[in-house]
């Protein structure tokens, strides 16, 4: 009996070493792809102020998009900013629109009609989450541009258009985050507050909403950030010209859209592919800030 117990217990000592590795393995090539990522995008982004020589300053604040062409004093005209300004407002557009929306249909499906919400609400959320992006762009060229062009102003392509097909693309996103938030509040939170005497409405905006705001905010940063790094359905619609903004349906360009239109057409090692990767590496910059806010948001809801 002591023989057998032993070789289990080896067995399973065995089988325990075995997972660590495999698990150690794993975790080690995500560390490795990770880091190999961003290196490999920093240095190549840059090269563009290093090797090319180009400010800096003149990358993030300048208005003049053509990197094939110089201006008088024969600096690169590579300002980055219409695209930067472009992608910062079809993202806050986006969030500002889809936000409303995704909490009232969170709601809906967890307080007011749960059943409903699960058997209907549910499923049509995962569809629209599994819909692939070339799909919305170009439900957006074939619907949304010819209506903005038809009973608005302008082409159809623009901010517009961009953001309408983002608020769509972010809403089932949003929205499955913000009803696991909000299923998150313990029962006894609702419960205290209707002994109190307060209404389900009450309950719902001084309870619920309150006790799960970090999640909902959290939901809402990490539509931000898939928004912010849409590119095939945002160049669809948005008319991807190189110019600062005046009016939401004028086309504009972000820099996801700048990125997809010129990574084919470089070579390895000019100024015109470094310049692209610089813009790659101002994404990942903006990728890194949302994730230390949907951690900041995450410590603090531990906190309380």
């Amino acid at each position: 009996m002591n023989e057998e117990k032993l070789t289990r217990t080896s067995k399973k000592a065995r089988l325990e070493s075995r997972g660590k590795i495999i698990t150690f393995i794993c975790i080690a090539v995500m560390v490795i792809a990770a880091v190999s990522i961003l290196y490999f995008v920093i240095s190549k982004g840059l090269s563009t102020f290093f090797i090319n020589k180009v400010s800096f300053w003149d990358f993030i604040s300048g208005k003049d998009w053509n990197p094939t062409k110089t201006d008088a004093a024969g600096n690169a005209l590579v300002g980055a900013l219409p695209m930067i300004i472009g992608s910062f407002a079809v993202t806050l557009l986006a969030a500002c629109i889809s936000a409303p929306l995704a909490i009232g249909a969170a709601i809906f499906m967890v307080e007011i009609s749960p059943r409903f919400g699960k058997k209907v609400l549910q499923p049509v959320i995962e569809l629209l989450v599994g819909i692939p992006s070339v799909v919305y762009g170009f439900i957006g060229l074939s619907v949304i541009v010819p209506f903005i062009r038809e009973h608005i102003s302008g082409s159809g392509f623009g901010i517009a258009a961009a953001t309408v097909v983002l608020t769509v693309m972010i809403l089932p996103t949003v929205t499955s985050l913000s009803v696991d938030a909000i299923k998150a509040v313990p029962r006894h939170y609702r419960e205290a507050s209707l002994a109190l005497g307060a209404t389900r409405f009450q309950t719902i905006w001084r309870v619920v909403l309150r006790s799960s705001r970090a999640g909902i905010l959290t939901a809402v940063v990490f539509g931000m950030a898939r928004a912010f790094g849409e590119a095939l359905a945002v160049q669809m619609v948005i008319g991807n010209s190189a110019v600062i903004p005046t009016s939401l349906f004028e086309p504009a360009s972000t820099l996801t859209s700048i990125l997809t239109m010129g990574m084919g057409n470089t070579v390895m090692g000019t100024l015109d592919n470094n310049i692209l990767w610089s813009l790659a590496m101002v994404l990942l910059a903006m990728s890194l800030f949302f994730i230390i806010i949907i951690r900041f948001i995450g410590r603090r809801r531990k906190a309380k």
